[in-house]
């Protein structure tokens, strides 16, 4: 009789060997990655061969963005050096240069593309200048962690992602001490040039560095050029038509795509849940709105919209409930809501309520500390606060009534990011539900506040269910294997960043336009993209976030088409990022809309094997 419990089975010896072989970065997939062609923008090849560019006047100044007066006074040097010129990149007259040593870190939050940054400006600099790898970010600046990125490091890293191979950390170097220490690193190390790989703050932390470190650095009077990356997924690190878009966006992005889109299949099969889904993104909404085009969802909430129209957490708990009530009126009880994960700070309402129980806690710490319970605290606080914030408390469930009152951190401010918005929503939204299904009148009928049903689609609605679902996708987006795009973008962008090195340049940021006809390689002074933000009660030179603007033509076509998504079964699946194939040179809509292009295909230059085997 044929023994089939398993007892006897014996495992392939080769097949355990590549099974042992995956460890530590070495599955199918990425040594496949590792392999991956990668275009060139074609500035960048000469009979076949990596170069770096030189640099003119493309013909377009930055205005500083406000208060040069005070721009001019904080950033002199820079300001001098660039004038506040956009570079274009040229062909002409290569720098030729010897023994520069370059050091790169990454700073804040991780995103794919990042080791390919790495990759390209190891390339440029080529055998006759050092890179130097800076470990763990801005805290391994100051602590002078560095070391030699050496080509045979190039094989291992390129096409992976995250930010593996020196981490990163969210250090800001903002004091006097700091400026110095980095200064005296620069001093031992040797360094001639600092790139920084990073995001608003981190690129304004480049331009205040560039500022600090512009001369009397070395012995001989030399200073340290300091340079900037965009990196960021959120999308928010934008200048107009000159840097459409941050690295690590498009992976991110398509990453959250493919697991809305899968959400949305599986609510067209079971046909019974709600999904309620918090997009990363605590600032701009780029990335709900990327998210929503790519997979047309039952209805999604645009951060921006909400600040401009000034709606209120009930209005959006109205917006859903509508949305739910119509498609339960004809049998459709699923959908997908998306949120972003900074919504609650952009509800005018919430604002001033979480404003106002920030400044009553840190203003009378002290007296709470002598009150024994909860009940006494929440009664000392809430009789604190306005009579309209006081009532709009009364509308929140418990759960985040307490987290309002309670859980702060240690400067005694509430920790937003933490608020579960996609759980409040789902609470307040079945409350309402509930009311509507009792008091059907009140909420159907003809009028612009109330819903137009048939008698039997009201039948349906109240004897309908409401089942619900919760996600938070963020980490999953941030240290994927970059897309072909990113894989691409990036490259380039560290052949642009160690062409500036070479070309002795400093304060500028690296930037790639034109990303559907070849790509056009451009530098932009840092100091143009300065303004003056205040920031924990006092002023601060930051560079602006990008937000979702209301006339852009990606957020246009969004609002056109919602209230046919909220009615109707129109998802669309993207499925997983593509490496190979038709769907691998595929933009961002929400970039290849706002500039204007004419498809969502990506050209930047003939594909080139970057690695040998």
């Amino acid at each position: 009789m044929r023994d089939i419990s398993g007892a006897s089975w014996v495992a392939s010896p080769e097949l355990i060997r590549f099974c042992d072989s995956v460890e530590k970065n070495g599955s199918l997939f990425e040594r496949e990655m590792r392999k991956l062609s990668i275009p060139v923008i074609d500035l960048f090849l000469e009979e076949g061969r990596i170069v770096p560019a030189s640099f003119e006047f493309s013909g377009e100044n930055l205005d500083a963005a406000e208060d040069v007066s005070r721009i001019l006074k904080a950033f002199p040097n820079l300001y001098s050096a660039t004038g506040c010129r956009v570079l274009k990149a040229s062909g002409r007259d290569r720098p030729v240069v010897t023994g520069r040593r370059v050091a790169v870190i990454f700073s804040g939050g991780p995103a794919a593309g990042g080791h390919n940054v790495l990759v390209g400006l190891k390339m440029v600099l080529g055998v006759d200048n050092t890179l130097l790898g800076v470990r763990n970010g801005p805290k391994g600046l100051l602590a002078g962690e560095l070391f030699e990125i050496r080509e045979s490091d190039l094989a291992q890293i390129i096409n992976t992602g995250g930010f593996a191979f020196m981490g990163t950390d969210r250090t800001k170097i903002k004091t006097k001490d700091q400026f110095e220490q980095v200064e005296a690193v620069c001093r031992d190390q040797r360094i001639d040039c600092l790139v920084i790989v990073g995001g608003d703050d981190s690129n304004t932390n480049a331009a205040v560095l560039a500022e600090h470190l512009f001369q009397n650095v070395h012995s001989d009077g030399r200073g340290v050029q300091v340079l900037g990356v965009p990196k960021t997924i959120d999308g928010d690190l934008q200048v107009g038509d000159l840097l459409p878009i941050s690295f690590g966006f498009d992976t991110a992005t398509k990453t959250y795509s493919e697991m809305v889109g899968n959400i949305l299949q599986d609510t067209l099969s079971s046909r019974k849940y709600w999904h309620f889904v918090k997009l990363m993104g605590r600032s701009a909404t780029h990335v709900g709105l990327e998210v929503a085009l790519q997979t047309r969802p039952t209805v999604a909430f645009i951060s921006e919209e909400i600040a401009e129209k000034r709606l209120s957490l009930s209005q959006i708990v109205d917006t859903i409930c509508r949305a739910v009530a119509r498609r339960a009126a004809r049998d459709m009880n699923y959908g997908v809501v998306l949120i972003p994960e900074g919504l609650i700070e952009f509800i005018p309402e919430m604002k001033t309520l979480i404003s106002e129980l920030n400044e009553v806690i840190a203003s009378s710490s002290e007296l709470l500390l002598d009150l024994d319970t909860i009940a006494e605290k929440k009664e000392f606080i809430l009789g604190r606060i306005s009579e309209d914030s006081a009532k709009l408390m009364a509308t929140l469930p418990d759960e985040f009534e307490d987290m309002l009152l309670l859980d702060r951190d240690s400067h005694g401010n509430l920790k937003v990011s933490q608020i579960p918005t996609e759980k409040l929503l789902i609470e307040m939204v079945s409350a309402r539900l509930r009311e509507m299904k009792a008091n059907p009148d009140l909420f159907i009928g003809e009028g612009d506040d109330r819903i137009s049903l048939t008698p039997e689609e009201v039948k349906r609605f109240v004897e309908s269910k409401f089942a619900t679902n919760s996600h938070f996708f963020g980490y999953e987006g941030r240290c994927g294997a970059p897309t072909r795009f990113d894989a691409a973008y990036t490259f380039n962008l560290g052949l642009l960043v160690g062409s500036l090195a070479l070309a002795g340049k400093t304060g500028y940021i690296a930037a790639i336009n034109a990303l559907d006809r070849g790509g056009q390689a451009l530098a932009i002074p840092l100091v143009g993209l300065i303004h003056m933000e205040h920031r924990q009660g006092k002023d601060e030179f930051v560079i602006e976030k990008t937000m979702v603007k209301m006339d852009s033509p990606a957020f246009k076509f969004f609002i056109e088409n919602r209230e046919r998504w909220a009615t109707e079964d129109c998802s669309a699946s993207p499925g997983p990022r593509q490496l190979w194939g038709p769907v691998s040179s595929q933009l961002p809509m929400l970039i290849a809309l706002n500039q204007g292009y004419n498809s969502l295909k990506f050209d930047l230059g003939e594909e080139r094997k970057i690695i040998s085997d």
